[in-house]
């Protein structure tokens, strides 16, 4: 999974963009008590222990 799919299932998970600088990225959703950084890098491949972690983060079940 690269960045940009990352993002997307964030998205379609109910997170939103609610800040960010440079490359780094913060998604919240209403009714979740922390926001989820994201080290945004395009088209690059997330490393999977570091996919795993903001899906857990962000509380969905790993694809």
């Amino acid at each position: 999974m690269n960045f940009s799919e990352l993002v997307r299932l964030l998205e379609a998970n109910g997170f939103a963009l609610v800040k960010h600088k440079g490359s780094v990225r913060y998604y919240g959703k209403a009714g979740w008590p922390r926001l989820v950084r994201v080290d945004y890098h395009g088209s690059k491949e997330v490393p999977t222990g570091t996919c795993n972690a903001i899906l857990k983060a962000a509380g969905i079940p790993k694809p």
